[in-house]
């Protein structure tokens, strides 16, 4: 197996914990959750052939209550 790359990720405390609920369904830890969200993101992108909006660097409005 590749050894993986460490990257330093800030999360807010709401985002965090909706995703360790997830992960936490999903039987995964909230690190291999992360990393599944993110390569089924660039699967999709791969599959749709679409580019990153130009609005990438705009923090998303997430209602997490």
């Amino acid at each position: 197996m590749a050894e993986k790359k460490q990257v330093p990720l800030r999360l807010s405390e709401k985002l965090y914990a909706a995703i360790a609920a997830w992960a936490e369904d999903d039987f995964r830890s909230v690190n291999g959750q992360i990393e599944y969200l993110l390569t089924e993101c660039v699967k999709q992108r791969k599959k749709d052939g679409k580019y990153v909006g130009q609005q990438i660097d705009v923090p998303p409005e997430l209602d997490l209550s």
